[in-house]
C-alpha cells in the first residue's frame, strides 16, 4: 500500500510546511511528479504528489490550475518558494483549501529529488513488507496443507489471510466446503453437516449454485484458465484445481498483487493436495470393487475383514442400493463420502487416507457406481447423486450381513427334504438358516439388479418400486421367475455382439415402443435401435408387435 502524504510531510529533513488541505493528508502518494507545466495532467495518471516552483504560474492561475490537478486525482501540491516565488502566493492556498487539495510548501533547501527520493524509498518499504507478508501467509497456508484436513484448512485459512470467504467446489461445481470471516457469513461450514441447515450454508451454497455459469465456462475452455469478477460491493476470484475440481475467492476490497499472489499459492497447495492422491484414490476404489464381488458371491466375512484392514466398515442395516450412470464416478465417490462425514475424501496422510468414510460404501462395477446408502440417509444421496449423473434406486431393506452363505443354504433348502416329525416352514415365514423367503427378496445381488433396471428408466432417478409392474412381480415366485427370465432371454445374452440386446430390450419396452424415447435413454440413434429390435426378434423368435409377447418380455427383463 502506498504511503500517506500525511507520513511524508512528517518526514523531518525535508522541512516541509503545510498551508492547506489537512483533510486530506491520508491519500497515499503512489509517486512524485515534477512539472512546470501550466497543465500537466495529461501526464498524471492520479495519485501523484505534484511538485512545482511556479515558474509559469501567477496569482490569477490558481484557481483553474488547482481544479485541474483536482480532476485529474492527484494526491496533493508541493510548492517549491525561493526560485520563482518567495512565498507560496495566497491564491494558491485560498484555492487548494476551497478544493479540499493539500497544498505543502517546499522551503528552497529542499531539492525536488529528494522528495522523490523518500517517497520511493517508503513505497520499496510498503512493497517489500508487502511481500514479507505474503511470504508469511503462503508459509501458513503450507502449514494448513500439511494438516489432516488438507484442503479445507487451507480453504479456511485462505478465508482468513484475505478477510473474506473461500469455497472448495468439485468438478461439477457443487460445494465441498466453504468458509468465510466477514459479517454475514460464518467460518468453517462444512457441506453436508448440520450447520448446512443455517444461514451461512445456505449463503454457500447459493453463491456456489451462483458461479455455476462461470464454472461451465471454465470447465470448456481448450485449456485451464481463472476469472476474476468485480460488483460495487465485491471482488471475487475463481481458479481451477487442475481436473479435480474449482475453488472461489471474495473480498469486499479489490486484490492486491499481494492478495492475488495468496490466492494463487492457495489454489497451488488445493491442486497438489487433490491431485497427489490420484493413485492412492484408484487402487482404493480397485480394492473396493474387489470386495463388493466378494459381497455379491456371498462372502460377506472376507468382505469385512478386507475393509477392516483399510480402516473401513459397511454401512449400518438395512441399506438401499444406487446404481449410478455417472461420466466421473470419483468426483461422486467423494462428494458421497463428504456428505456423510463432512471430509474431503482423500486428504489424509498416510495409506488410508484414500479411505476414509465409515457412512457409505461405493465401488466401481461393469461401468457404473455402485452404493450401498444406509436406509436412513438414502434420500438425500440420491438426490446428491443426481447432481452428477443418472441414479436407479433399489427396493429399501436390504441387509448385506444376511448373504452370508445364502448360496449355500438355497441349494441345501432344495435337495434336503425335512427330517420326520419336523414341522414345515409356511412360505410367509423367513426361514431363519438359510435367509430364504423375505430376506431371499431382498438379496444384494437382487437389490443391485434392480437398482440396474429403474436406472434404465432413470431421467435423472427412478426407482424400481415405482416401475410399472412392480407390484405383479412381488406376486411371482422368486426362483421360477428367475427360471423364467434366463431362459427367454438365453438367445440375447449368449448373443456375440458388444451391444447390450438385453438393456435395448429393456428400455425400448419401457419406452412403449417409442423409438426416438427408447434411443435418447440408451444413448444410441433410433436407426441403431430399430436394427438391434430387429436382431431381438430374429433371435428370440418373436413378434415385439404382439402384446402378449412384449408382456412376457417385460416381465423377464424386470427379473
Amino acid at each position: 500500500m502506498a504511503p500517506a502524504l500525511r507520513r511524508i510531510t512528517a518526514i523531518v529533513p525535508l522541512h516541509l510546511e503545510i498551508l492547506a488541505g489537512w483533510n486530506g493528508l491520508d491519500r497515499p502518494v503512489r509517486w512524485v511528479a515534477v512539472s512546470e507545466l501550466e497543465d500537466p495532467t495529461p501526464f498524471l495518471e492520479g495519485g501523484e504528489l505534484v511538485l512545482t516552483t511556479g515558474m509559469r504560474l501567477s496569482a490569477g492561475d490558481a484557481e483553474p490550475y488547482v481544479s485541474r490537478l483536482v480532476a485529474r486525482g492527484v494526491a496533493g501540491l508541493g510548492f517549491g518558494v525561493g526560485l520563482s516565488h518567495d512565498a507560496v502566493p495566497p491564491a494558491f492556498a485560498e484555492a487548494a483549501e476551497a478544493a479540499g487539495l493539500p497544498l505543502v510548501e517546499v522551503p528552497r533547501d529542499t531539492p525536488f529529488i529528494a522528495i522523490g527520493k523518500a517517497v520511493s524509498d517508503l513505497l520499496a518499504g510498503e512493497q517489500y513488507e508487502e511481500i514479507s507478508r505474503a511470504f508469511a501467509a503462503q508459509g501458513r497456508l503450507t502449514r494448513a496443507a500439511l494438516q489432516r484436513e488438507g484442503p479445507v484448512a487451507v480453504v479456511d485459512r485462505l478465508a482468513r489471510e484475505i478477510g473474506g470467504w473461500a469455497l472448495l467446489l468439485d468438478p461439477a461445481g457443487a460445494l465441498r466446503h466453504a468458509a468465510g470471516t466477514t459479517g454475514r457469513r460464518a467460518a468453517g461450514v462444512h457441506a453436508g453437516t448440520d450447520d448446512k441447515r443455517g444461514v451461512a450454508g445456505d449463503w454457500a451454497r447459493e453463491t456456489a449454485r451462483s458461479l455455476e455459469p462461470e464454472i461451465a465456462r471454465l470447465r470448456s475452455a481448450p485449456s485451464l484458465a481463472s476469472l476474476a469478477l468485480s460488483t460495487p460491493d465485491e471482488h471475487v476470484v475463481v481458479q481451477p484445481l487442475g481436473r479435480r475440481g474449482f475453488f472461489a475467492v471474495g473480498s469486499p476490497r479489490p486484490f492486491s498483487p499481494i492478495a492475488y499472489t495468496i490466492v494463487n499459492a492457495a489454489g497451488s497447495l488445493l491442486t497438489l493436495a487433490l491431485e497427489q492422491g490420484r493413485e492412492q484414490r484408484s487402487a482404493a476404489a480397485q480394492v473396493r470393487s474387489a470386495v463388493f464381488r466378494l459381497l455379491l458371491a456371498g462372502e460377506v466375512r472376507a468382505a469385512v475383514e478386507t475393509l477392516a484392514a483399510l480402516g473401513m466398515r459397511l454401512p449400518e442395516e438395512p441399506v438401499t442400493v444406487l446404481a449410478c450412470d455417472t461420466p466421473d464416478p470419483e468426483a461422486l465417490s467423494e462428494a458421497l463420502t463428504e456428505a456423510l462425514t463432512g471430509a474431503v475424501p482423500g486428504a489424509a496422510s498416510g495409506p488410508r487416507g484414500a479411505f476414509t468414510g465409515v457412512g457409505t460404501f461405493t465401488a466401481p462395477w461393469e461401468g457404473l457406481l455402485v452404493v450401498l446408502a444406509p436406509d436412513a440417509g438414502a434420500d438425500e444421496l440420491v438426490a446428491l447423486a443426481a447432481q452428477h449423473g443418472r441414479v436407479g434406486v433399489s427396493a429399501p431393506g436390504v441387509e448385506i450381513a444376511r448373504s452370508e452363505g445364502r448360496v449355500d443354504g438355497r441349494m441345501e433348502s432344495r435337495v434336503e427334504p425335512p427330517a420326520a416329525g419336523a414341522v414345515t416352514r409356511s412360505a410367509s415365514r423367513p426361514n431363519l438358516d438359510t435367509g430364504l423367503d423375505r430376506g431371499y427378496e431382498h438379496d444384494l445381488d437382487r437389490a443391485v439388479d434392480q437398482a440396474r433396471r429403474a436406472l434404465v428408466s432413470a431421467s435423472p432417478v427412478a426407482r424400481f418400486s415405482e416401475l410399472a409392474g412392480r407390484g405383479l412381480l412381488s406376486l411371482l415366485d422368486p426362483a421360477a421367475a428367475a427360471s423364467f427370465a434366463a431362459a427367454i432371454l438365453a438367445p440375447l445374452r449368449e448373443y456375440g455382439s458388444r451391444a447390450d440386446l438385453v438393456e435395448s430390450l429393456r428400455a425400448y419396452l419401457a419406452s412403449n415402443g417409442h423409438w426416438d424415447a427408447a434411443a435418447q435413454r440408451l444413448g444410441v440413434h433410433r436407426h441403431t435401435l430399430r436394427y438391434r429390435m430387429k436382431r431381438v426378434s430374429e433371435l428370440l423368435g418373436r413378434d415385439l408387435d404382439d402384446p402378449a409377447v412384449r408382456a412376457e418380455l417385460w416381465i423377464a427383463v424386470c427379473l
